[in-house]
């Protein structure tokens, strides 16, 4: 029972890269997120869905950088025509015509009037966050706890604590920075509010409402297992945000152009003002973009703030055209989807067969598994949760050549190279054998 598939990864290089890495680069990584201690992995290189590390052991990719690769790494369609276009030059602080038909794209692909880009997530919240207080004169932003909105400061209030009692009274949550070097005068600018709880929410507005700006959502908690939206939850926010004058903002980095081809926007049925995106728009490369509607958007240039030498850069645009063209003229969101079903039924028949409890939170195409018949509904019950067992048949999927997140917080990504029989398999066979060696584990105390 357990281990049938269990092979000995091979360490040595990672060690050798990790005492040379710390010696440069603070935890030996360029993010905190990846910065594991002498776990910390340090990847070769990727082609469709699998990765090697530096030690050559092969995984089947189910982080897929937190969810950019959305066709598979080095997908030739996209990599081709990047070459291709990079030749040209590549950086010029002017416009190209790249950047006009991404715009474009965005715009025929999901509500947005009018569109801009930036080089990473973070530019894009906080850029949409700027947008929206030059456009209604007010200051504080409303967010949800436990969830992530980059690393600029307006962002790290309540993100990831893991004692739920530092977050305070449900009603008037603590605005609790995530690290130190966050001024005062910021955090107080930022009102937190538990997810999926519409009744605090109109509390707030009711105490508050002719400051708050807007609301910044991600419509799926993607930082916390992909956690759903409650019926008529994201209907409610919408709701509000116009009652009180406020805007209400899709933090759609995670789920644009991945849950749909017009992101969670179109797959929930529910107009924003304004949306962030990145990761899948550029199925890896550093694109990102926010947009919204033409009044709020037609703020820039003349009234609010935004620019970048590297914004539309052309990498990053030829990236994107390609990428979304491709989303947009091709069945690979189906495919996706699909894949991501399949790998959910599997699971669920092999954890069924345990006598376990299971759900799965999110969508197909970025889900996770939750030993429960209870999912929960926001960060608090998230934290509140045991995810020890999960834990430990992910770290036991790494061993069998599975690689999804470590943190049982991030869910499983999806690509459409993960489409191939012995791939689903691997990853499928990876889980059977990792929860029957953490359950004999488990058993053994």
């Amino acid at each position: 029972m357990g281990g049938r598939s269990m092979r000995s990864l091979k360490r040595d290089r990672r060690r050798g890269t990790y005492a040379r890495a710390t010696k440069v680069l603070p935890g030996g990584t360029n993010s905190n997120w990846r910065a594991w201690g002498e776990d910390t992995v340090y990847v070769d290189r990727g082609q469709g869905a699998l990765v090697w590390d530096v030690d050559g052991n092969e995984f089947v990719d189910l982080r897929l950088g937190y969810g950019p690769v959305i066709l598979g790494h080095a997908d030739p369609r996209v990599d081709d025509y990047v070459a291709e276009r990079m030749r040209t030059g590549v950086s010029f602080s002017l416009t190209s015509e790249d950047e006009i038909r991404v715009a474009e794209l965005i715009t025929n692909l999901t509500f947005c009037d009018m569109a801009r880009m930036t080089v990473s997530g973070t530019e894009a919240t906080m850029h949409a966050i700027r947008l929206a207080r030059g456009f209604t004169g007010r200051d504080r932003i409303v967010k949800f706890e436990g969830q992530y909105h980059g690393v600029h400061d307006y962002a790290l209030i309540s993100v990831v604590p893991n004692n739920v009692d530092d977050l305070g009274d449900r009603d008037n949550p603590v605005r609790l920075t995530f690290g130190r070097g966050i001024p005062e005068a910021v955090t107080d600018t930022v009102i937190p509010v538990p997810y999926n709880d519409l009744a605090t929410l109109r509390r707030v507005f009711e105490r508050s409402g002719d400051t708050i700006a807007a609301v910044i959502i991600e419509p799926i908690l993607g930082n916390a297992q992909g956690i759903r939206p409650g019926e008529g939850f994201h209907q409610g926010v919408r709701a509000l945000t116009k009652e009180f004058g406020s805007l209400l903002i899709f933090d759609e980095v995670k789920t644009g152009f991945r849950v749909a081809k017009g992101g969670a926007a179109e797959y929930f049925g529910v107009t924003p003002d304004l949306a962030t995106y990145a990761k899948a728009m550029g199925n890896g490369y550093p694109a990102a973009a926010f947009g919204g509607r033409r009044d709020i958007m037609s703020l820039l240039p003349e009234r609010v703030s935004h620019g970048g030498t590297y914004a539309g850069n052309r990498v990053a645009a030829a990236a994107a055209g390609k990428t979304l063209s491709i989303l947009r003229d091709t069945d690979a969101l189906a495919t996706i989807v699909a894949t991501g079903k399949r790998i959910q039924r599997e699971l669920g028949a092999i954890i069924a067969t345990r006598g376990l409890p299971c759900s799965f939170t999110g969508v197909p195409s970025m889900f996770s598994v939750v030993f429960s018949e209870i999912v929960p509904v926001e960060y608090r019950g998230w934290a509140e949760m045991d995810n020890a067992l999960y834990d430990a048949v992910a770290a036991g999927m790494w061993e069998r050549g599975a690689m999804p997140e470590p943190d049982s917080r991030e869910p499983w990504f999806i690509c459409e190279a993960h489409a191939r029989d012995d791939l689903v398999d691997r990853v499928v066979s990876a889980f059977s054998d990792s929860l029957d060696a953490a359950l004999e584990a488990r058993a053994r105390g």
